[in-house]
Formats: C-alpha cells, sequence, structure tokens
C-alpha cells in the first residue's frame, strides 16, 4: 500500500511535510514545516498501529497523551523540544503524531560511517569530551524520573550549529506504541498480545532486555556500549564475550586506566556493580591517576578540585589546580619557579642599590599576581534564575545567541577551563548573561515564567483582546516595541523574530503591555467637552515606556494634532479605527515632527500614541482640535 503523507500535504492545518527522514517499526519520521511559527522546520514522528474503531483510537490517544505530558516536561538544550501530539485521520485511518523541535546534524551512526569509510574512528580524547557533554543531559532527565531506554549511535545527533550531542527518540513513546500495538489492535476483550521489550541488542543491559527492568544505569550502561562502538568501530555483537555475556574489548583499542576502569564499572553484568547515578560517572572521568600510576622518573600531577558550573546552557564539570586555589599551596610552588630570579634580584641590590631593589620587588608583585588577573564566574546565577522563575532551558540558549553575535569568533567551539584564555571567554559569557537577566527582571513575574512557551496563538489571543479596546495591533506594537528597544537597542529593527529565541522576550513585554493597556495603565480615552473643539492632554512618559490615548472623531472631520515635548526622542503616531478599511497604514507612524493636519475618513476611535526613545523622563503635551469641514480657525 502507498504511503498516503507525502510531500506538501498539509496535516491538521498546520503541518506541511517536506520530506520522510526515516521508517520504523512504530511509523515514519518527517520533517514539516510549522504554517503556524513562520514555516520554521520541525520534525513529526508518526506511530501508525494498525488500529481502528473509535475505541482503539480513544484508548491510543489516552496512552500517548500520557507519554506526551513526561515528554512535554523535559526542557534541556540537548534535547528537541516537544511541542504537541496530534490526531489525524486519512482515507479512514487514524495515525498519532508527535511533533518536536528539528536538530540539523548528524547522527553518531553517519558519523561512524563516515570514519570507517576513513578508518580512523574515534579517540579517547574525543569520547570523553562526548561523555562530559553528555551525561548531564542524562543526569538531568533521570533527576526526572525518566529514562531514555534506547541510548545508541542512532539516537544522538552531533548539532550543527555548537557541536553538541543532542539525546532523541526517547523509547517511553515506544513503548506506549507497543502497548498500543499489543492491547488495541484487535478487538477490544480478547487477550493482549505480548509486548516487544525495549531497547536494542547489545546496547541495552539484560535486565532490560529480558525482563524489561530499567533504572538511571540501564542508560549508562548503553551510553558505556555506544562509546565502545565508536572508539572500535564495531557492534557490541563483535565485543560481547559470548561464553559470559560481557564486554572484551581491550584487544581492539587501548585506551588510558582510569577510562578503562569508567567504562567496565559501567558495562558490569550485576547491576549492582555499576555507577548508581551519572554524576558519579562525572566525577570518576575527572579523577586524576594517583602517582602509583606513574614512572618512576615522572612528578606527580596536580591535584585537581571539580565543581558543576553550566555555559552555554550545557551543565559540564570543570577543573582547577590546586595551586591556583588560595594561597599556600601556590607560594611553594611560585617560590620554586622563581628562586633563580630572586638570586639575580639579590646580586642587583648589592650592585645598584635601591633602584634594583624596587624594580625587582615589582617584578615578584607581578609574577605573584599572575595567575589571579582572570575573574572567577559570577556567583549565584542559578539561584537567580530559580529567584526569577526563568527556565534554564530557555535561558542558556539565549545567552549563546548574544555571545555568538558580540564575539563571532568563538562560535562552534565549547568553553572550557583548561587556559587563562578560556577563563576569560567564560567570564564574558556569564558577564553577558547577568547583564540580560538585570534586564529580564523588569518583566513582571507572570511574563517571566512564560519564556521559552509563547506562541502564535499568543499572539492571536492579543489581537481579540485589542479589538474590545478599540487599539490595532499596530499601535500595540508601537508600545510593545518602545520598551524591546529600550532593553535591547543592538537588536535590528524590521525584522521578524517571532520564533526566535529573542522573539520570546518581545512577547512577553507584549503580555505586560496588555496588561498595562486592560488596567487603563498606559491608555487614555479624551473626551471632547460639549461646545468645545479642543483638548489637551499632559503627561510625563519613562525611558522606553508610551501611552495611547482614544478619541471618538467623525466621518469628514478636520483633524489637527500637536505634540509637545522638549526631546525629538519623544515620537508620534495616529492610527484610524480598527475598523477602517486601510487601518493597516498610519496617518503618521514615529514621527519626529509632532504635526499632523488633515482630514477623518471614518468614524470611530482614533489612536494617538506616544513613544519614548530617550533615557530620561519627558514631560509632554498633547494638543487636539477636532471640527467640521466649516470650521478654519485653529
Amino acid at each position: 500500500m502507498n504511503n498516503p503523507i507525502y510531500p506538501g500535504l498539509i496535516l491538521s492545518n498546520r503541518y506541511k511535510i517536506v520530506k520522510q527522514l526515516g521508517h520504523g517499526g512504530f511509523g515514519r519520521t518527517y520533517l514539516a514545516e510549522d504554517n503556524h511559527r513562520f514555516q520554521e522546520l520541525c520534525v513529526l514522528k508518526e506511530f501508525a498501529p494498525q488500529v481502528h474503531g473509535s475505541y482503539a483510537l480513544q484508548k491510543s490517544q489516552e496512552l500517548f497523551e500520557r507519554e506526551a505530558g513526561v515528554l512535554y516536561k523535559l526542557r534541556h538544550p540537548q534535547i528537541p523540544g516537544f511541542r504537541e501530539m496530534f490526531r489525524f485521520k486519512l482515507n479512514g485511518q487514524g495515525y498519532l503524531f508527535l511533533v518536536q523541535d528539528y536538530v540539523e546534524g548528524k547522527t553518531y551512526r553517519a558519523l561512524l560511517e563516515n570514519r570507517r569509510r576513513q578508518k580512523v574512528f574515534f579517540s579517547e580524547a574525543e569520547v570523553t569530551k562526548f561523555l562530559l557533554q553528555l551525561l548531564p543531559v542524562l543526569e538531568y532527565i533521570h533527576n526526572l524520573g525518566v529514562i531514555h531506554r534506547d541510548i545508541s549511535p542512532d539516537n544522538l545527533i552531533l548539532r550543527k550549529t555548537d557541536k553538541l550531542p543532542v539525546l532523541i527518540d526517547f523509547g517511553g513513546v515506544k513503548e506506549m506504541a507497543t502497548k498500543v500495538v499489543s492491547e488495541y489492535a484487535h478487538n477490544p476483550g480478547s487477550l493482549p498480545l505480548q509486548a516487544t521489550r525495549l531497547g536494542k541488542v547489545g546496547y541495552a543491559p539484560d535486565e532490560q532486555m529480558r525482563l524489561g527492568i530499567i533504572s538511571p544505569h540501564s542508560d549508562l550502561y548503553a551510553l558505556a556500549a555506544t562509546v565502545l562502538v565508536l572508539l572500535t568501530g564495531k557492534e557490541p555483537s563483535f565485543l560481547i564475550d559470548a561464553h559470559n555475556l560481557t564486554f572484551n574489548w581491550r584487544g581492539e583499542v587501548s585506551l588510558s586506566p582510569n577510562l578503562s576502569r569508567v567504562l567496565d564499572k559501567m558495562l558490569a553484568s550485576k547491576p549492582s556493580d555499576r555507577y548508581l547515578t551519572a554524576r558519579q560517572v562525572i566525577e570518576a572521568l575527572n579523577v586524576a591517576p594517583s602517582t602509583t600510576d606513574l614512572a618512576p622518573t615522572e612528578a606527580p600531577p596536580e591535584v585537581y578540585t571539580t565543581d558543576t558550573v553550566v555555559v552555554g546552557g550545557v551543565s559540564s564539570v570543570t577543573t582547577m589546580p590546586v595551586s591556583q586555589m588560595p594561597i599556600n599551596n601556590g607560594a611553594n610552588h611560585l617560590l620554586s619557579s622563581v628562586l633563580p630570579t630572586i638570586l639575580l634580584v639579590l646580586v642587583t641590590i648589592v650592585g645598584m642599590g635601591g633602584m634594583g631593589w624596587i624594580v625587582g620587588n615589582l617584578w615578584l608583585k607581578y609574577s605573584y599576581n599572575q595567575e589571579k588577573v582572570i575573574p572567577e564566574q559570577p556567583q549565584g546565577l542559578s539561584d537567580r534564575l530559580q529567584k526569577l522563575g526563568i527556565d534554564a532551558s530557555f535561558f542558556f540558549p539565549l545567552v549563546d545567541n548574544f555571545f555568538y553575535a558580540k564575539y563571532p569568533q568563538k562560535r562552534g567551539q565549547t568553553l572550557s577551563d583548561d587556559s587563562p584564555e578560556d577563563k576569560l571567554w567564560r567570564w564574558r559569557w556569564y558577564s553577558i548573561a547577568d547583564k540580560l537577566l538585570d534586564k529580564l527582571e523588569t518583566l513582571s513575574p507572570e511574563a517571566r515564567r512564560r519564556l521559552g512557551d509563547y506562541s502564535r496563538d499568543d499572539i492571536e489571543r492579543w489581537k481579540i483582546q485589542l479589538q474590545r479596546l478599540n487599539i490595532s495591533s499596530t499601535a500595540f506594537n508601537d508600545l510593545t516595541d518602545a520598551r524591546f528597544f529600550y532593553l535591547f537597542s543592538e537588536q535590528p529593527r524590521r525584522q521578524n523574530i517571532i520564533g526566535l529565541p529573542i522573539g520570546q522576550i518581545w512577547q512577553a513585554i507584549a503580555t505586560d503591555t496588555m496588561k498595562d493597556l486592560q488596567s487603563r495603565k498606559s491608555l487614555e480615552e479624551v473626551s471632547f467637552a460639549q461646545g468645545s473643539f479642543r483638548e489637551v492632554v499632559n503627561g510625563t512618559i519613562q525611558p522606553g515606556e508610551g501611552k495611547i490615548y482614544l478619541a471618538w472623531l467623525e466621518d469628514e472631520q478636520i483633524l489637527r494634532v500637536r505634540l509637545e515635548a522638549n526631546s525629538p526622542e519623544v515620537l508620534l503616531s495616529i492610527y484610524p479605527p480598527i475598523n477602517h478599511r486601510r487601518r493597516s497604514r498610519g496617518l503618521i507612524e514615529d514621527s519626529p515632527e509632532k504635526r499632523w493636519i488633515g482630514e477623518t475618513r471614518s468614524s470611530g476611535y482614533y489612536q494617538f500614541v506616544v513613544v519614548s526613545n530617550s533615557a530620561q523622563p519627558i514631560e509632554y503635551s498633547l494638543v487636539l482640535f477636532a471640527r467640521n469641514r466649516s470650521y478654519r480657525r485653529y
């Protein structure tokens, strides 16, 4: 039977199919355009068990909704964002779709195939970096009680934009699809079929494949198996000893003692012998080798302390030599390194007197302080995010965007703590984050909490609310833009940012703008007194603020408007009633001239918008004059 879903087909009046990405046992995966988000690319995962009838479709809907609720909670920059689930009927058959963000990049399976052709596989340094970038993701989902169940090179993508591994295809969804097939692919009331266990043979541990028992260390087992496949280019079936069902890989690749111990423990046959958490693996990977592992002629390594920080939206473990920690330990190191120089300085003092001593002393102070010139990271970033109610999975990619815009030379590079230069870049990242939080702090708590969740649906809802207030979307945008560009003056104007991370901030500001309009804080109606044709309103406008004045005017009246303000950065716009056929065009827009005269073309509420681009509060007066054409005196 031909697949009825084809490129160009629009599902649910929203998703336009671009192409099929893959096909599995539970359905197909498609690349699609989201017409509600400016044709932004997304992924549709089709789960098409052969179910028929309203009862089966209802039960399958319930099962998928339950699992979709779990996926919706996962908000991490290395997990594709879950958008929605919907049901669709085509040619009499019911389909269930999950919609997720599209991740541009190659799966590690595709990367491995490229390496196989080149006969050069992943190095120890590469897989160690891979582990340290992915383990915080597992720690995140495990802390939420979610087990992936199906980690393998097929379900990991190296994202093109930032070169970070992204975890896709959570097995829990597949389990739900299996349950639908087993329970509802036949007549209700008959015995259910045996459900398939989730996981790939060789990657999933034995207790998961045979008994369906899962835990966080099930994922850690699969991750270690994936690492060995990347290192050797061979599938687990070629690395597992058939007699005792344990991995036997040492004849295929030579690794450091520490990484070897970590992988062996992750792959232990008995679950009780494995690491229990991803955090334990991270700590084990960052343990320096003991001095007994060194040859007699080698100097012992520096002892390192570990700390967990979040940079670029990714939790990572940073290391700091103890010699850089205050300060007694570093003093001995400093003394031994500059002892020859000290002797030279003493000779200089004897030969040249006080001047030599001063120069030598200054040099010593300079050397002593070299390790301290790079500032440490700002403290309390996570606490501040929690206090402000801002989702970290939204905030960190947003900081990345600002960071790369300011420092494009660092795009695609991972910040580490291995060199003074990286420490400086890390400091700059945190500095941008701190300043961004200062700006977001000006938003209301309600607006901040929804950052990352705004959609086109909010804009449509605002349009309905604006109609009730007799305000056009253009006037509403003027007020929102005034605040937005006051906070983010570096952003380009007249660019569609809805659907982008920075667009989430604009929509958050719009939320507060709507609240101010509904409370009449930034909205005022001007009424002409009986027998009067002239009205004056006075006010003080704060930086980045605006106000809308509504005045009911009749058709074919002469209208004169004057805005009196002692600053060219206070601007005036005039919009006709929202029921006017040309309402999208203002009579004047963002005018620094502040004067207008003309004839009204329809009856209704005219909108007079005053906004400020000034950094200082400005006092102003708005003068309105309206009368029929027979009156010429102003």
